[in-house]
């Protein structure tokens, strides 16, 4: 049954498709209510197979298709749906401080003991903040060489004066980082002060005596899982958001601010490329890993993330296959979860390509003290969000916040959210299994014996 809708719903669009090429050249002479009537019924015939699926994906590919036909057949009506946008926007933003406050907490506190894990814990956080601050710096570099935002123009507003980035000092920048009221940065959205507070209290949790610290710990890890799930709430009125806000979008700009997706999702799949080769590449070669065996350990668990679109799916078979291949159980146990908040590589690459896309979108130029200061906001920001659903635009709507950013062009990417989604998972992933072969090397722990007879030459 789904295969049939499928097949129907690709035989919809291809006719709407080839009849509104073929009529807008010119070449078929149909008048325009019927080529609009194409559209829509090839846009039910996606939203049957959604509903055969029922697949939040699906439906939001269908919000997308629904707001930008409704925005290019009916600018005026399009023009009122702004509010639902709005709404979901909100309810994504309520999330932001409670969330980080949560996952870092649990984070930091939660593998307090140092002494304990000695070397291991001190290698494995000083390894994965260099490796993600590289996969930022390429996420950077690649928006803009790329420079995918340009030439599209947010309609105006009564809030166009806070897409200006207005220049700070030196010191201001560092002053604004640290909050003086914790309350007050919650309701403003400065993300990066509730971060610097909740790094803070984890730490000072962490030297609390163990019967003291147990209780407030369990509050922090019930407080994440609880936000996890209102976020995973939230989604699902993802559609109906995305629904609104490309049909206002579309409805004052035309369907061509839609192309540059296309270009945003090449240059993240080129970034990514490039992370894996010029990065994780060097490193398994730097530490010896053996090559032919690890792509064959990670072949399944990197598949699984990347077709969920989970990292969390693919955890169980991830550390299951590091052991077999010859990372101790302790090693696995701890570089693995570990790296699920602190190395991901994929995530922190489209947090500050995405970013970067905002601004361009926005036409607000950002002078390099100001870039740098978004790298150390997503930097620290980023940690500890792996569980949560679209976790990544949850960051990077918090940031764009920060920055006085607009939000409107964050619903750009929800369109193609899911293909990058895909990427960047499966990229963390990835990241966190070669982590766990280097720390173990690193160590000593990996068998030399097995790693030199089989690098390919």
């Amino acid at each position: 049954m789904k295969s049939r809708l499928l097949f129907a719903a690709i035989v919809a669009a291809t006719i709407a498709i080839a009849a509104s090429l073929l009529a807008g050249a010119q070449l078929l002479p149909l008048p325009a209510i019927v080529t609009e009537i194409l559209r829509w019924l090839a846009i039910l015939h996606v939203a049957a197979y959604a509903t055969s699926r029922r697949s939040l994906t699906a439906w939001i590919l269908v919000g997308l298709l629904a707001g930008a036909e409704l925005g290019h057949d009916a600018p005026g009506a399009a023009a009122k749906l702004q509010f639902l946008g709005t709404v979901f926007l909100r309810l994504i933003q309520v999330i932001i401080a409670p969330l980080l406050f949560g996952t870092l907490v649990v984070g930091i506190a939660g593998h307090a003991d140092l002494k304990k894990v000695g070397r291991l814990g001190i290698k494995s956080l000083i390894y994965f903040e260099v490796v993600s601050t590289i996969a930022l710096l390429i996420g950077f570099a690649a928006i803009n060489i790329s420079r995918a935002g340009e030439g599209v123009r947010l309609p105006s507003s009564a809030n166009a004066e806070s897409l200006v980035a207005t220049p700070h000092t030196a010191a201001q920048l560092i002053t604004d980082i640290f909050p003086e009221n914790i309350a007050k940065a919650v309701a403003t959205g400065q993300v990066l002060q509730v971060v610097v507070f909740s790094i803070l209290f984890a730490m000072a949790l962490a030297l609390v005596p163990e019967p003291k610290r147990r209780p407030m710990l369990a509050f922090a890890e019930s407080l994440s899982e609880t936000m996890f799930k209102f976020t995973n709430l939230v989604m699902y009125a993802a559609p109906i958001g995305v629904f609104g806000a490309v049909a206002y979008t579309v409805g004052h700009l035309g369907l061509g601010v839609l192309l540059p997706l296309l270009k945003l999702l090449a240059t993240m799949y080129v970034a990514l490329v490039v992370f894996i080769t010029c990065v994780l590449f060097p490193i398994a070669l730097l530490v010896r890993v053996p090559l032919q065996r690890f792509l064959r350990a990670v072949a399944e668990p990197v598949t699984i993330a990347f077709a969920t679109a989970s990292s969390e799916a693919a955890l169980p078979r991830a550390m299951e296959q590091m052991e077999t291949f010859g990372v101790p159980r302790e090693t696995v146990a701890f570089v693995l979860p570990t790296g699920y908040s602190f190395n991901l590589d994929g995530s922190s690459l489209y947090q500050s390509l995405a970013l970067l896309f905002i601004a361009q979108v926005a036409g607000v130029p950002l002078t390099i003290g100001q870039q740098a200061v978004m790298l150390l906001t997503l930097l620290i920001s980023s940690k500890g969000t792996a569980g949560v659903a679209r976790a990544s635009l949850v960051i990077v709507l918090a940031a764009a916040s920060s920055f006085k950013l607009p939000t409107e062009p964050l619903f750009l990417l929800f369109g193609i959210d899911q293909l990058m989604d895909m990427g960047r998972t499966a990229v963390n992933v990835l990241g966190n299994c070669l982590a766990c072969v280097v720390i173990a090397r690193w160590e000593g722990e990996f068998p030399r014996e097995s790693s030199s007879a089989e690098i390919p030459a």
